[in-house]
């Protein structure tokens, strides 16, 4: 039995748990506001709200593409539709700014954009007009040229600057950014059944890549939650950060100990989709889709991450991460394993990180190579690195040598150039729709070279590496 919350209505259900949340909200419940676009987690027109309670009796939403999102992963949340932000007898704030900045043309995305909106509003923060265009980051318009949008997003965000983050909800519903029935969520959500035990089918995460590969064949299957085996805490001791591989990238972005230890963090994972699937994709579905471009393996390589695998017997072990992928979509991990979490070392003073992608479009696209350094120096010399690079190979590639040729080597430009001619000897590009090998192999030299012009911009510029 799946029981949650649907706008201001308790849904309990025995639909199969593989169902899509879109198909759900618009073929079982005939709300049709939500649109059903790409169904690959790229237009935004699919997007809702998922609200979970927290300890405290307040409850936290995110935006969510529902054409990827199992059944399943609503269980015991709050999810909102754009049928269930309207106010009874006028527009709500979000609805008011796209009207009178004339925002909206063939009305389609609409819905998706008022959701996201919605969701800015309810962020316990004081949105800046930046955070506002962030949160429509997921959403596409086909016709509009976007500034109406932007005017009204940056209207929204001023208009929040107001808010009584003390009484967040109250402020809100008061000032008719929600409806009114929001006041009453927190309860309803307290007395649905909190145990979803399913223990057999597909063992689903994020959903955010096997959703898009394999949505109509897993309509009619039940399937295992993640979380239900793995934590998405992030903890730390004096040294190391471990991190349970059902956190998403959002739950890293926002950790605050972790940006003080990466303080382009922010930066660095904005690059990763947008912030609706950044809002879903879970670090070990990204692990075990094992795909060659994958941000957060990449990421997580450069770390020189350690792995807990755990089987369905509760047996253990550990494998460092650069072991993991074994050739295309192939990986150690065993019938009935499961990453539990992953390990790796807190950088020190001495050590820096870096992370690069580059795609056909900044955000909101694959990478054609991406490339992620983590260096320690003193005294000018390199005393340890790690190097790994996308798009380059049949696996996320971890570069052994490259690394072992620099370490001990002071930090000049002809160590550098010398390095990247090892690089180019690790790895094995192919052809395809995001670029020539020989394309790609210009990538990743250039972004190695990348990686030192930002993080020792007193010591190196682009001219340095430009023949």
């Amino acid at each position: 039995m799946i029981e949650f919350i649907l706008n201001n209505k308790t849904i309990k259900t025995d639909v199969k748990s593989g169902m899509t949340l879109l198909y759900f909200i618009r073929e079982n419940q005939g709300l049709k506001g939500t649109k059903s676009g790409c169904k690959e987690g790229d237009c935004g027109a699919c997007t809702v709200l998922s609200g979970t309670l927290q300890p405290d009796d307040s409850v936290d939403y995110i935006s969510i593409t529902s054409c990827l999102t199992p059944m399943a992963n609503v269980h015991g949340k709050h999810i909102v539709t754009v049928e269930g932000v309207n106010l009874t007898n006028e527009l709500n704030v979000s609805q008011q700014a796209i009207k009178d900045n004339f925002a909206t043309q063939c009305g389609f995305c609409t819905p998706g954009f008022v959701n996201s909106l919605s969701g800015l509003a309810l962020t316990h923060t004081y949105p800046t007009e930046s955070d506002a265009i962030n949160a429509l980051s997921g959403n596409i318009c086909r016709c509009t040229g976007y500034k109406s949008i932007e005017k009204a997003a940056h209207e929204v965000a001023e208009k929040l600057q107001d808010k009584d983050v003390k009484n967040e909800l109250e402020w809100l519903v008061e000032n008719k950014f929600v409806p009114t029935y929001f006041n009453e969520i927190p309860n309803k959500l307290k007395g649905l059944g909190t145990e979803n035990n399913a223990t057999e089918g597909v063992l689903v995460s994020g959903g955010t890549d096997l959703y898009v590969r394999h949505a109509d064949a897993l309509l009619d299957q039940d399937i295992q939650q993640a979380t239900n085996f793995v934590s998405n805490k992030i903890e730390f001791s004096d040294t190391k950060c471990t991190i349970g591989l059902g956190a998403n990238v959002t739950d890293l972005m926002e950790n605050k100990e972790l940006n003080n230890y990466f303080p382009n963090l922010k930066k660095h994972l904005k690059l990763v989709s947008s912030e609706q699937i950044r809002n879903m994709a879970s670090l070990g579905g990204n692990f075990v889709n094992a795909s060659p471009i994958g941000d957060m393996a990449i990421f997580f390589l450069a770390l020189n991450s350690e792995l807990l695998i755990q089987n369905s017997i509760s047996e253990r072990r550990e494998l460092a991460f650069k072991d993991f992928f074994l050739d295309y979509k192939k990986m150690d991990l065993k019938e009935n394993e499961f990453i539990q979490n992953l390990t790796f070392d807190l950088p020190d003073k001495n050590t820096s990180f870096n992370f690069e992608k580059v795609s056909k479009r900044t955000h909101l696209d694959i990478a054609s190579v991406n490339a992620a350094l983590s260096i320690s120096i003193q005294d000018n010399v390199i005393v340890d690195t790690h190097i790994s690079v996308g798009g380059v190979a049949a696996i996320p590639k971890y570069l052994p040598k490259t690394a072992t040729y620099l370490i001990g080597k002071e930090l000049k430009k002809e160590y550098i150039l010398e390095a990247q001619e090892v690089l180019q000897t690790e790895i094995s590009p192919i052809s395809d729709v995001r670029g020539t090998d020989q394309y790609k192999r210009l990538l990743a030299g250039q972004l190695f070279f990348a990686h030192f012009i930002e993080l020792f911009p007193h010591s190196f510029q682009l001219k340095d590496f430009v023949a």
